[in-house]
């Protein structure tokens, strides 16, 4: 993994890391390999603090690229959307899944009369 650009990012307790991964003769590198070459990179880094995105392989190439973010804390880290800390591994601030309150019932009843009426005047 080759670090393009490193930003560090106080205001969000964070360090932002764009990063080209050549892998000729292998498969493209999955998830945890990405997050742990990452936190490699990043000296006191937390594993459970990196989050890779916007992951680009171009078809045909053995070259990906990405953006990790480090982060310094879990009380920054919460800034991730929850899809993406669910995606990495992290717990979820709501341990217990939402549920859904069902509507009332609605019940229709059928009349006895025929569907139409003839009459007329």
């Amino acid at each position: 993994m080759e670090v393009i650009e490193r930003k560090e990012n106080p205001l969000l307790d964070r360090v932002e890391i764009r990063f080209m991964w050549n892998h000729e003769n292998s498969p493209t590198p999955s998830l945890g390999e990405m997050v742990a070459a990452a936190t490699k990179t990043e000296p006191g880094a937390n594993k459970d603090l990196v989050f890779v995105k916007e992951v680009s392989t171009r078809y045909g190439r053995p070259q990906t690229s990405g953006l990790a973010l480090i982060y310094g804390s879990s009380e920054s880290a919460a800034l991730e959307p929850e899809y993406v800390r669910v995606r990495h591994g992290a717990e979820s601030e709501s341990k217990t899944p939402a549920t859904v309150e069902s509507a009332p019932a609605i019940i229709v009843e059928k009349s006895d009369k025929g569907e139409s009426e003839e009459g007329g005047e």
